[in-house]
């Protein structure tokens, strides 16, 4: 059980000058609140209507900051996500000018999915793997002012690393006293790359153990995950579409583009719907940047969610 009562409280960007919520001292548990990205401003009977008046000054709200009793600069903090309970909804949305393709896909596009404690329904017929994680861990930066939530950072931030589920630990530079603890952007599903944007986006509550590691701050996150499958499982194999070139931003819009399109094709899958669902399931593969000038970018799309 939490050390501590459920922190509820949440601010928007990355200022070492917000007053902390809670304290916590090193070896201690707590739980954590979380909004998804909208932070409120969509929830599970929306519409594309209201969607479209989705202000993105309110978005990637973070719940905290903790300060943790002794950090210091140099110190590295180690957090343990112990659970993440689910909400058992989520959006992914397309929002204009964000994401890789977003020149391609300029309107508002909006996915309401529901999940149990196993399984996600996308789409009518379309089946994710529930495999939660956190979007959005960090502390607070030793640069003075607000500073965007959207873009990572050595101090953490917005990774939008799908690996960090229940049982991984991820250990973070401490720039600032106290470290300043703060989480957000959870996530029920998302493909590596998070390509329209936005994962699958869902509320959810966050159990972390925190721990301490005097004068050991790497010099970027770093990332443990448990033992076992570290991907989705399946017996049906994947759809690969590649891209190639000598710029890794155009093979990789390449790479996805070739996705959409085949899903079009064999499915009949409108492209916004596509491009959605390429954002939640597909993972991004540099498959190979050593064979100048072209590299390969590939885009993994696994067959068992279809049907």
């Amino acid at each position: 059980m939490p050390t501590h009562a459920t922190i509820h409280q949440h601010h928007l960007g990355w200022d070492h000058n917000e007053p902390p919520v809670a304290h916590i001292a090193p070896g201690e548990t707590l739980e954590l609140n979380c909004q998804e990205a909208s932070g409120g401003q969509i929830g599970p009977a929306s519409t594309l209507a209201q969607f479209r008046d989705y202000d993105t000054r309110r978005a990637n709200p973070l719940t905290g900051p903790v300060y943790v009793d002794g950090a210091a600069p140099g110190d590295a903090l180690a957090v343990t996500v112990t659970g993440l309970a689910t909400s058992g909804w989520g959006w992914t949305g397309v929002l204009p000018d964000f994401g890789l393709l977003a020149d391609a896909f300029p309107q508002h596009h909006l996915i309401i999915s529901r999940h149990d404690d196993r399984t996600i329904e996308f789409l009518p017929g379309v089946h994710l793997p529930l495999r939660p994680f956190i979007g959005t861990l960090g502390v607070a930066p030793a640069a003075s002012g607000r500073h965007s939530v959207i873009p990572p950072r050595r101090v953490g931030g917005n990774m939008d690393c799908r690996d960090l589920i229940a049982g991984s630990r991820v250990i973070l530079p401490v720039e600032v006293p106290g470290a300043l603890l703060s989480v957000g952007d959870t996530h029920a599903a998302q493909g590596d790359g998070e390509v329209c944007g936005t994962a699958i986006e869902s509320p959810m509550t966050c159990q972390l153990q925190i721990d301490l590691l005097k004068g050991a701050a790497p010099a970027y996150p770093q990332l443990e995950v448990p033992a076992g499958p570290l991907r989705r499982e399946t017996d049906q194999g994947f759809l690969v579409t590649t891209g190639i070139g000598p710029d890794l931003m155009t093979a990789t819009r390449d790479a996805v583009r070739g996705l959409i399109d085949v899903l079009g094709q064999r499915h009949g899958m409108a492209p916004e719907d596509a491009y959605c669902l390429a954002s939640v399931s597909a993972d991004l593969h540099i498959s190979e940047v050593v064979d100048a000038p072209n590299w390969l970018v590939s885009a993994y799309f696994p067959n068992a969610i279809m049907g």
